[in-house]
């Protein structure tokens, strides 16, 4: 997993690349949380991430909940089709604004 922060008009944009699983999601958990601060919308880049596996999914709800217990915001964008429809089956999907591509997410949050 490789991944990198990024700030745009007061939005951080966490860019991740690589499979999303356990074995990432323990490697990058704390530092990711790290930068999440009170107030902040969060966009979460995973054009490049072709996999999610359950802890991944338990992660983006983690990420979720102290994000809004911050009352800050969060969305997805560049969701695969993959990633799209486990987050769809698991019934997460709905927690998130989705936007196809960053591009997109930045005009529009």
């Amino acid at each position: 997993m490789i991944w990198n922060v990024e700030e745009y008009n007061n939005i951080t944009v966490l860019c991740l690349k690589g499979a999303l699983n356990g074995e990432s999601v323990t490697s990058i958990q704390d530092a990711v949380l790290n930068q999440i601060q009170e107030g902040k919308r969060v966009l979460l880049d995973l054009a490049a991430v072709p996999y999610l596996s359950s802890a991944a999914v338990r992660f983006l709800l983690s990420l979720y909940r102290t994000i809004r217990d911050k009352n800050g915001t969060m969305a997805l964008a560049g969701l695969t089709d993959d990633v799209s429809d486990v987050l769809s089956m698991t019934g997460f999907l709905d927690l998130f604004h989705t936007y196809s591509d960053r591009g997109t997410a930045l005009a529009l949050m």
